[in-house]
């Protein structure tokens, strides 16, 4: 009888979906071999780019004095990606951003010349070192690529809330507004452009990782968004992983996304319920429409994390 009661709490309250951001692995091309690795380039201006392929979204801001990088992709990924901003432009990269610690936006840090200056939030510097697994997608002790490269392409520098690059036209904004994706998101704008890349904060139209492992937070996660949402003067968000640019109206609704997915499991748990009943009963209301079908590991991953938090 209270399972019935829990699942029907769920579904009037409706449930959400998600399909894991895609962690971009180099595919097989023929005869086994493998395929190119090909970085492609999108303009959203003269001197913005979205480089797309191998991992998260990459942005390349191209300044008077040198190109900054937003995320550097997969293991391997970083020669690809620094020979695509060449054919952009013959300026050298001179600073690195890393939105968070995933392995998908910051292995390519040690491919890039050692004199480029990297710049965290000071808990991702710490996650970088520790090398944690990914909660709900990697299990056991990971490899830590910076170690076995001597520690090139760890940060060199490091903000806790707020850290301004530059100014005038090459200004580059960093923001912390607290634990989400993990617990060392970093926002960065480009007020020139009323550009904003969020990371993996809102990595697409899909539930997103919660990664507890790495300060990450159910509960803090829809404020976290809605603080981001309020930065002013922004047109357009790029995201961690989704193929198009997006709005920060689309922002403001994520932040909904994500908050009614916690409280669905909060009152799951309020009603005596259990994380299966959350993973069975999710369904994606129709105010998100667009949005991707539910991936149940990912739903229970997220769904325990938020269940843990709970008291």
């Amino acid at each position: 009888m209270r399972r019935a009661i829990v699942l029907a709490a769920l579904l009037a309250t409706g449930a959400l979906s998600l399909k894991m951001a895609a962690f971009q692995q180099q595919p097989a091309g023929r005869g086994g071999q493998p395929a190119p690795m090909v970085v492609e380039a999108d303009k959203l201006k003269d001197n913005l780019y979205v480089l797309r392929g191998g991992g998260g979204n990459t942005a390349a801001f191209i300044t008077a004095t040198g190109v900054v990088v937003v995320d550097t992709k997969l293991p391997g990924w970083g020669r690809p990606l620094l020979e695509k901003i060449r054919t952009l432009t013959d300026k050298p990269v001179s600073t690195i951003i890393n939105t968070h610690t995933h392995f998908d936006h910051v292995s390519g840090n040690v491919e890039f010349p050692a004199t480029v200056d990297i710049i965290t939030h000071e808990n991702t510097k710490a996650y970088m070192d520790q090398a944690n697994p990914v909660y709900g997608l990697q299990t056991g002790p990971q490899p830590n690529i910076f170690k076995e490269n001597a520690g090139r392409g760890m940060p060199k520098r490091t903000f806790k809330n707020k850290m301004t690059l530059g100014r005038g036209a090459d200004q580059v904004d960093l923001y912390y507004f607290g634990a989400a994706h993990t617990g060392g998101d970093a926002y960065v704008v480009f007020p020139a452009l009323r550009v904003m890349h969020v990371g993996d904060t809102f990595p697409a139209k899909d539930l997103p990782i919660m990664d507890a492992n790495n300060g990450g937070s159910g509960l803090a996660y829809a404020g976290t968004l809605s603080k981001a949402a309020q930065v002013a003067n922004i047109d357009t968000i790029i995201n961690g992983h989704s193929p198009t640019t997006t709005t920060p109206a689309d922002l403001r609704l994520y932040a909904e996304f994500v908050g009614d997915f916690v409280r669905v499991v909060q009152d799951a748990k309020r009603l005596g319920g259990t994380v299966d009943d959350v993973v069975n009963g999710w369904k994606t209301p129709a105010k998100y429409a667009g949005y991707n079908v539910p991936q149940a590991a990912r739903v229970r991953a997220d769904a325990q994390v938020v269940w843990d938090e709970t008291k």
